[in-house]
Parts: structure tokens; sequence; C-alpha cells
């Protein structure tokens, strides 16, 4: 077989050229620390290390989503504890007001007290997370959740947050549902009198104060208080009568009636379907009472319930017996008003408590399975120095070795030979 000098130069420079090649391969492994230099290098492993790359930065995406919600319930729980506070103070001052021993001024001061006490309210509820965004307006965060006159402006869509893959988070609370909302699942009752009972000077003589209404039956048919009552008295009779028309808020079933005797200095009504309400004083002829279920109760404003008081008060009653069972009773209704917006505020913080709970369980998930990304792709990029050196110092070899192999047929020669 002919070999010509020239495809000797040439075999000799592309084995050179191919050493050189992989030597500088290798060098550009040791000096990034990666093994795939270019996709070709591993097509398999580079496609790999770009969908891990992609799942890693979508958890660093949810792991920035749960800081801010968990800013946002931190800010909200913040608010609520303010409230708690404030409704603690304000359940203690309606305690003060049905004292008997207060004087007209005394209770006017006190008034006073309830309106900053509702200013307090609405600043709270007015609340911002830091970032201009009111906390209770729903979805609308640029719209302020109440007015001046604590008449709600914002929606009911709460603010959800893609907290990991599956799972969105509500970063706040609709305003509605935590100052204009009887607790969820109450069985308890709402006791109103009319204002005109109070009425003294349009010839009204009667005393009685209504209290709390009581389910002491289950099991005829208001064990979940599905019933609202009103209730009309009869005093032209002998004897006084009162009549109880009941009426089913659920079932739509017809309103029934029931007309029953009054005793004087009697404790209880009896209402039907198994409830009875408390009772004390006199009633006049025509007193109206209601007795609603609170978690059917439309009225259950915090603000208008704090301003509706803060008006009693201002209004006159030492020495008028009239006068001060109509207060009696209005302090009776915010009560009760106030003590399952209470208890709806505690139910609030517990659901913000469960999902920063929840947040943190998600965050150590996500750390987790970052770690998980991380080694995941150090498996694939990463490069083994220990190998990599063995290799050089072997392409180096193979580089001397094809540059002294080249030089040593390229010095063959016949007359050499012959000589």
């Amino acid at each position: 077989m002919r070999i010509s000098s020239s495809l000797v130069f040439q075999t000799g420079l592309k084995t050179i050229n191919t050493q050189q090649s992989d030597l500088l391969h290798l060098y550009q492994q040791i000096g990034t620390g990666q093994k795939m230099v270019t996709p070709a290098d591993d097509p398999l492993g580079a496609s790999q290390a770009i969908n891990l790359s992609q799942s890693q930065a979508l958890n660093a995406r949810y792991a920035d989503n749960r800081a801010v919600a968990n800013q946002n319930l931190g800010t909200e729980e913040d608010a609520l504890n303010s409230l708690t506070l404030l409704l603690q103070d304000v359940r203690t001052r309606l305690v003060e007001a049905g004292n008997g021993t207060m004087s007209d001024a005394d209770r006017g001061t006190l008034a006073g007290v309830l309106r900053q006490a509702q200013m307090t309210a609405l600043g709270i509820a007015n609340s911002t997370d830091g970032n201009g965004q009111y906390l209770f307006s729903g979805s609308r965060g640029d719209v302020k959740p109440y007015d001046d006159s604590g008449v709600y402006m914002g929606d009911g869509l709460q603010r959800l947050i893609q907290a990991d893959q599956t799972r969105r988070i509500a970063g706040g609370d609709v305003g509605a549902d935590v100052f204009e909302r009887a607790q969820p699942g109450t069985r308890a009752y709402l006791s109103v009198a009319d204002p005109a009972n109070a009425d003294s000077a349009g010839g009204k003589t009667g005393t009685a104060v209504l209290g709390e209404a009581t389910i002491v039956d289950n099991t005829q048919g208001n064990a979940d208080a599905r019933y609202s009552f009103s209730i009309a008295f009869d005093t032209t009779t002998s004897p006084a009568t009162y009549t109880v028309t009941a009426t089913d808020l659920v079932g739509g079933t017809p309103a029934v009636t029931t007309t029953h005797n009054w005793t004087p200095g009697q404790k209880t009504l009896d209402l039907g379907v198994g409830t009875t309400v408390e009772i004390r004083g006199e009633p006049d002829n025509g007193d109206l009472f209601t007795v609603e279920p609170l978690q059917h109760s439309t009225s259950v404003n915090l603000f208008q319930a704090l301003g509706d008081l803060a008006d009693v008060l201002e209004q006159p009653s030492q020495g008028d017996s009239v006068s001060l069972a109509g207060l009696s009773n209005m302090l009776n209704t915010a009560s009760q008003k106030l003590a399952t917006l209470y208890d709806n505020v505690l139910t609030v913080r517990a659901s913000v408590g469960a999902r920063m709970n929840e947040l943190t369980a998600l965050e150590n998930t996500g750390n987790q399975r970052n770690l998980g990304y991380a080694k995941a792709l150090s498996n694939i990029e990463d490069l083994d120095y220990y190998e990599a050196s063995t290799q050089l110092s072997l392409r180096k070899m193979a580089l001397e070795g094809a540059g002294l192999a080249f030089q040593t047929i390229q010095s063959l020669s016949l007359f050499n030979r012959n000589s």
C-alpha cells in the first residue's frame, strides 16, 4: 500500500487537532465546573436540567408568594388583635352602661367613649398591608373598605395567592365577613324591642325588657335556629295575653301564630318550637318585640351598633322607668350583637392562624423540594473533578504522544535509512 507524504501530514495534523480539541474541552469543563459545556455533550441530561431548572424557578416563585401571604396575614392578625382588645373594652363599657346608678351626664360621657371606639374600629377596618393595599376590601385592594358612615365599599371576593403547585391561600379576609357577620354556625338569637315601646311621651308605660332567647328542646324543629319570632302584647284582656308569630326562615313553611296568657312577674315567654326568651318588667298594651336568629340577621354591623348605642346613651332617661327600660333593651340588643361579633372575630383570627400554619408547612415542603432539585441538577451538571483531572493528564499525554509520533513519522526517509 502506498502512503503519500500528504496523507501522513494530514493524518498527523488531524490527530493533533483532535487531541487539542479534547484537551480544550476538558479545560472548559474544569474552568466552569460543569460537565455539559454545550447541550451536545449530553442531550438527555441537558433536557432534564432544563426541566429541573424550571421546576426550581417555580418553587422559588411559590416561596416568594408564601412570603407575601405570610406578611399580609401577619398584618391582618395584628389588626384583628387590636379589634379583639377594642371589643373586650366596649363590652365592659356596656356592663357599666347598664348600671342603674349612672346619671345622664355619665351616660353622655360613655357615649363619647363609644363614638371614639367606633372611629377606632373604622380605622382598623381600613388598615393597609404596608404596600398601599387595603386588608379588608376583598379583591379591590385599592378601594377603601369602609366610608365614614361604616358602609362597606369593597367586594365579596378574597384575594387568593398561589402558595404551591396545587394550593391557593387567601391572603386576607372580606370586611363584611369580619365586621358585619355573626359567628358562623351560631344558634344565638337577637332580641330587639320596638323603639315605640319606650315612648313615654306618647303615653307608653311598659317597662318590659327582653333578655336572651334559648332553644330548650331540640326536638321541636328549631335545633338549627331557623325560626324568627315576633311578639305582641295585649293587656286590654283579662288575663293579658301575648301573641307569638313564628316564621320558618329556611323551609318556607307558613308562619304559625299562637296566643299565650301573660302573668305579671313571669320570667320567660314561650315562643314555640322548643324556644323561650327571658323577660323582666311589665309590658304595656301594644308593646312589640322581635327575636331573630343571628345567623340569619342582616343587622349585625359593628359600626352601626356602636353608633346606635351612642345615640341611645345620649338621650336623657334618668328618673324615667319607661326610658330606662328602652335603654336596657337597647343595651341587651347591642350586647348580643357585640358578643357574636366578638366570637366571629375570634373565628376569623383562628382561620388566619390556620393559614399561617399551613404556609409554614408549605414552606418546609418547598425547602425540601428545592434541596431535591439542587441535588438532581448537581448530579446532571456538576463536574467530577477527580475524573476530569485524570482525563486531563491522559489527554496531555495523548497530545504529546501524537506530536512525537508525527515528528517521528515525518522524519523517516529512504535516504536516512540507507545511510
